[in-house]
């Protein structure tokens, strides 16, 4: 469906972005993880004003058992308005949902009920590995030209290599693999971009047999998961340059870039070192790029290699034995498990997700070299199963996990299962279903005690990821400074 005008959720820079209305609804994506119903697409109200605020107020079901809903999109965003391929008359529609463990991908139309989005097309495992060779379809941004998947897995089999399929903007019709030359990369996760810079930076995680079945142990003592990313060229779409960061930091999962399309830096999530349990955040940048005080990196195009700097580091915590599920006993030690972060739209901000510990803490991150923390808020964890304050009696299982930021920054959203096997490891005697809703100033950062739907409200799914109506801090991409 095309447009006479650009969809008013389309924004040319971040500060526009930023400035943008309030989002009413939030989808979040519910799985059965006993594969015996459908997963769905859950919708939350999100206007304070509301009656029905803060609780689920619409539902999808899916047409098959057995996909395991986990990272979603939308169809088309900002990154429409760029002029490199602009796209201007697509509409923000659609959600792209993939099913991680059945490899169908689903799309879901929002316009005509928002509250009850309905499915207008399915692809097939056999047509996205028939046409991109690639299976496990994991995260989902919509780019300039088309619809950009990563998938864990190749076509076949449970083995890699991973990487990115693309879809037609209009149609959904699988195009192709994205990569023309991908070097020695095998493991993939998530991806995204500095469109302005020609630039696709990619993580890893690892394949579908070393993921779907739980953490293995000798995998990850082995040092076999991912720990390293990859920086490719964009336009000739061939990989450029490998960073490892080290065989003990094991699992680089989530990329945030800066949105300021003139700056060439972003943040990559490092789940556990093998070596003390610790989690840990890394800046890339440019190599002949240096701090600029705090107003951060330097501005403009820069042709220098890449560098990633480990800039923020959290320890594990200590606890006794008999708290721990078995995987942790012989450690005496929760790990922080950071398994998502988020940047906000102004990029001062970064979410760091501790999912082991039951944690969410803010870091200020306007000089990226050096993060500076902000703020934390607990909710559940292995040991703490902390409480949420409207609800102080219900210990809370599960973690901060998916982790997604307003586009004006003054609302966080956290859920808390990470993958149906994970979550079965290490909340052995289950992980529930909730959604919280954090409020930011520059000087509080604090629980919302109208917003927690959890438990029932899910009709026994658990909850994964989140998006925001109109777009939100990690669904966009950005060609236009805000200067």
């Amino acid at each position: 469906m095309t447009r006479w005008t650009p969809d008013p959720s389309f924004y040319p820079s971040p500060r526009d972005a930023a400035e943008a209305p309030a989002e009413q609804l939030a989808y979040i994506a519910a799985f059965d993880r006993t594969a015996e119903r459908p997963d769905a697409i859950a919708v939350v109200d999100t206007d304070p004003g509301s009656a029905g605020y803060g609780t689920v107020v619409g539902w999808t079901d899916l047409p098959h058992t057995g996909d395991e809903l986990h990272h979603f999109g939308w169809n088309a965003c900002s990154s429409a308005l760029c002029p490199t391929a602009p796209h201007p008359h697509v509409e923000r529609r659609y959600l792209i949902v993939p099913g991680l463990r059945s490899s169908r991908i689903y799309v879901l139309d929002t316009k005509e009920d928002p509250r009850n989005p309905c499915v207008v097309k399915e692809i097939s495992a056999e047509e996205l590995a028939g046409k991109a060779n690639y299976s496990r379809p994991h995260t989902v941004h919509c780019g300039p030209d088309g619809i950009y998947i990563s998938a864990l897995g190749a076509g076949q089999g449970s083995d890699g290599p991973g990487g990115i399929a693309v879809l037609d903007h209009t149609t959904f019709e699988v195009r192709g693999q994205w990569e023309a030359d991908r070097g020695d990369q095998e493991l993939a996760y998530d991806f995204w971009w500095h469109l302005t810079q020609d630039v696709l930076v990619s993580s890893e995680w690892g394949t579908p047999s070393m993921v779907e079945n739980g953490l293995v142990p000798e995998l990850l003592l082995g040092r076999k998961y991912g720990h390293r990313i990859h920086f490719w060229d964009l336009a000739k779409r061939t990989l450029a340059q490998t960073i490892d960061l080290g065989d003990q930091y094991q699992m680089t999962l989530e990329l945030r870039p800066a949105h300021d399309p003139a700056k060439t830096y972003g943040f990559v999530g490092v789940v556990v070192s093998v070596e003390d349990l610790s989690a840990s955040i890394w800046l890339w940048h440019r190599e002949d790029e240096e701090p600029s005080g705090r107003s951060g990196l330097a501005a403009g195009r820069s042709d220098g290699e890449f560098r990633v700097t480990k800039v923020i580091d959290i320890p594990a915590e200590p606890a006794d034995p008999s708290e721990l599920p078995p995987a942790l006993q012989p450690f005496s030690a929760v790990p922080p498990l950071v398994s998502d972060i988020d940047l906000s739209v102004d990029d001062r901000y970064l979410y760091v997700s501790c999912w082991g510990t039951g944690e969410l803490k803010r870091y200020d991150v306007s000089d990226p070299f050096h993060p500076v923390e902000a703020g934390s808020v607990h909710l559940g964890g292995i040991v703490r199963r902390t409480p949420h304050p409207s609800f102080p009696d219900e210990a809370l299982a599960g973690g901060p996990q998916m982790v997604e930021v307003s586009r004006d920054g003054k609302r966080v959203y956290v859920t808390n299962s990470l993958y149906g096997a994970w979550d079965d490891q290490f909340y052995p005697n289950g992980v529930g279903a909730w959604l919280a809703k954090v409020d930011v100033t520059d000087d509080a950062f604090t629980l919302d005690p109208r917003f927690f739907p959890h438990g029932d409200e899910f009709r026994g799914l658990r909850v994964h990821q989140t998006r925001l109506q109109g777009g939100d801090a990690s669904s966009d991409s950005y060609c236009f400074p805000s200067q």
